[in-house]
């Protein structure tokens, strides 16, 4: 399937009170780990939108961005949520026709697996999207249409496309339970540890 991906990296972090995307699992940054992963399903465009940290996140993407053609995407409005990298994204991708792959720095348990899981699902279902389960509602990573994503610049927050993905008939769902997991606050980071996710 013909797909951009872009992976949003751009919080404050301001829960926890460092930059999570700096975080390590196995001695990789997660961001690096984030752009590694979206690199390995071959997309046409990757991207990787930046705001906070900028100048941290941008150098610990470095020599992957020069492997990968990795563009960089500034989003100065990102203390407005995901829904500000999400329309920053759209519109470095204006006039792309394929799909497009989102996912974020911040599931230390993300793997490949479950990226291909959301290719496959996507390309199975009526509508063309593809999401993960958290609880009730839908959600990152996920795989979306060209139009759904164009129409990003409408949403706000953290939620809108959440709640868009979660309205919308015939998106195939991806269960995974260990991406319900999250790195807002230090304990969260302390599970993670725990579960082998995070370096000590």
């Amino acid at each position: 399937m013909k797909h951009a991906a872009v992976v949003l990296a751009a919080g404050g972090s301001t829960r926890l009170g460092r930059p999570k995307q700096l975080l390590t699992r196995d001695g990789e940054t997660l961001v690096h780990r984030a752009v590694r992963l979206a690199a390995a399903t071959h997309p046409t465009h990757l991207l990787a939108v930046v705001g906070a940290h900028s100048d941290e996140v941008t150098a610990a993407l470095q020599v992957i961005a020069v492997d990968h053609r990795l563009e960089f995407v500034a989003n100065p409005h990102w203390e407005t949520g995901l829904a500000g990298s999400v329309a920053a994204a759209a519109g470095a991708l204006r006039g792309f026709d394929g799909a497009v792959l989102m996912l974020v720095c911040d599931q230390p348990a993300l793997e490949e697996h479950h990226l291909r899981a959301l290719l496959g699902g996507a390309a199975e279902s009526p509508v063309g999207c593809a999401a993960t389960r958290h609880g009730a509602r839908l959600g990152v990573p996920a795989l979306v249409t060209s139009s759904l994503f164009a129409d990003s610049s409408e949403l706000q927050g953290d939620t809108g496309l959440g709640a868009r993905l979660t309205a919308l008939h015939g998106v195939w769902t991806l269960d995974a339970p260990e991406l319900t997991h999250d790195l807002d606050t230090p304990d969260d980071v302390r599970d993670a540890m725990a579960k082998g996710w995070l370096d000590c």
